[in-house]
């Protein structure tokens, strides 16, 4: 018999245990994400009008993607309903962009050992990856981009820029030099583009270029009128076009300067010296003088350029920022190696960066970097204080919560006016308990949805059409319990779990 005839007998449409991930899950996608929740939900999502830090440790398949997604969705309808208080999202789940271009400014000896790689990694250089996520998203937007990077929570209004003031336009003009990130457009035509948009126009910054022209034109006109072509065999015209441009000289090689050193130190971020010189002339002087650059290797000058990008979101509705922090045992420089996670993860247990104000961090990490936390000393205590980070130790789900779970997917895939249930599916013989006991030794979402689909499909194969039965039999679910529980600790053992 069909798969489809028994879903289709009980009024269920579609497969509610066919997807494992929930990127690529429709069933998750479009029926569970805003209903279906971890126990500990609230603790880890927290309140956005205040964004918290939570630091969450759950093994492979406990759904750390899942609830990356559900917060993301749930700050969408946040933002919706409050216009004034809305939170900003920051999806840090893709490190190998960042982590490529780090290993690029490192030595070839130090980039043939990704474990080399990972310990020069330092805490300013996320700060790096996330402004440069931020910064491109608002970008994006204001410009008006087909498709902007950063979730749907991210939008803007399309008189947003309006509402900047003349330092805050700086401030984001500034922060886009450094940090923007979009490869659809040449780097300067894009910085041009948000500077007509924001309405940036620093018109003294081009007087000591006229300068340097007014003097050239002047020497030159005195030298036509005169008709003295031979002066300029001598020195004196040379050296008053030289005096006239000094200033604009001056300002160049001091920008070229600052330029260079944000190139060679914003590791994560691919920036070219010249460029940014460019882009540095267009400021007026005084605006920029004093202002913070990613320009040297330390923490103090990234978390004043935070602070700015704060004030440029709050000025554009946003109160908070919100950083989901996932997927850290997949760059190919990992590679699921719980070292060098450690590597990777370790500069953000930070107290200062953890908890700054009106910024939440969602770490959703694996749950083999708990047992690290456990060895680490009490300098590394101090300096993190996880007592203070609302850490979840292990996303768990028990027999009951995975059986909630189960019938809540059978009953969002139930077709119209139709209200399935999973406990349709089994014999009566089968107790509820003895559900609830089997789904706790499966432990997590994903080997829950694969052994209820590989039931399914193996009960399917024992009838025909001819002569269908619509209810698991206690034996065959006892027999495939058993041979999944066997695969499974046969790849857990495989995979060092």
């Amino acid at each position: 018999m069909k798969l489809h005839d028994l879903l289709a007998h009980h009024g269920i449409v579609a497969n509610p245990f066919a997807d494992e991930d929930a990127q690529t899950d429709p069933v998750f996608q479009g029926r569970c994400r805003a209903s279906t929740f971890h126990p500990q939900w609230d603790k880890i999502y927290g309140d956005p009008s205040s964004p918290a830090t939570s630091i969450v440790f759950g093994e492979k398949g406990a759904g750390k993607t899942a609830l990356r997604l559900q917060i993301a969705g749930q700050l969408d309808e946040h933002n919706a309903k409050n216009p004034t208080g809305r939170v900003f999202v920051i999806e840090y789940d893709d490190f190998n962009p960042f982590l490529d271009r780090f290993a690029d400014r490192l030595s070839s000896r130090k980039r043939r050992d990704a474990g080399k790689v990972l310990a020069e990694w330092k805490l300013w250089d996320h700060i790096d990856a996330i402004l440069a996520l931020g910064v491109t998203s608002v970008v994006d937007r204001l410009i008006g981009v087909a498709q902007p990077s950063g979730p749907a929570a991210n939008s803007l209004s399309a008189d947003a820029a309006k509402r900047l003031d003349r330092f805050q336009k700086r401030d984001l003009l500034l922060l886009a030099a450094c940090y923007d990130s979009s490869l659809t457009e040449t780097f300067h035509t894009r910085w041009a583009r948000l500077r007509r948009k924001v309405g940036y126009w620093p018109w003294l910054s081009w007087g000591i270029a006229l300068l340097g022209v007014a003097v050239t034109a002047a020497v030159a006109g005195v030298i036509l009128y005169n008709k003295k072509y031979e002066w300029l065999k001598t020195v004196w015209p040379w050296l008053i076009v030289a005096i006239g441009w000094a200033p604009w000289l001056a300002q160049a090689w001091a920008w070229w300067f600052r330029g260079l050193g944000v190139a060679n130190n914003l590791r994560s971020v691919t920036r070219n010296a010249n460029p940014l010189r460019k882009v540095f002339t267009k400021f007026l002087a005084r605006d920029i003088r004093n202002q913070p650059l990613p320009n040297r290797q330390r923490t103090d000058d990234r978390y004043e350029l935070l602070y700015k990008f704060q004030g440029v979101l709050r000025a554009l509705g946003f109160t908070g920022i919100v950083v989901l922090v996932d997927r850290v045992d997949e760059p190919h420089l990992v590679n699921g190696a719980v070292d060098k996670m450690r590597g990777l993860i370790w500069p953000m247990l930070d107290n200062k960066f953890l908890k700054q104000p009106g910024v939440g961090m969602k770490l959703l990490l694996p749950i083999e970097l708990a047992e690290y936390i456990e060895k680490e000393d009490r300098d590394f205590y101090q300096r993190a204080r996880l007592d203070k980070q609302n850490m979840v130790p292990s996303l768990e789900w028990t027999g009951q919560s995975l059986y909630d779970l189960a019938c809540s997917r059978v009953s969002a895939c139930g077709a119209s006016g139709k209200a399935p249930k999973l406990r349709d599916l089994f014999e009566s013989s089968i107790s509820d308990q003895r559900l609830v006991d089997a789904f706790a030794g499966l432990r997590v979402p994903r080997h829950l949805f694969k052994f209820l689909y590989r039931l399914l499909a193996a009960h399917c194969q024992q009838f025909t059409d001819a002569a269908p039965s619509w209810q698991i039999s206690p034996s065959t679910f006892e027999a495939q319990l058993a041979v999944y529980r066997k695969d499974q600790h046969t790849v857990d053992r495989g995979l060092g779990a």
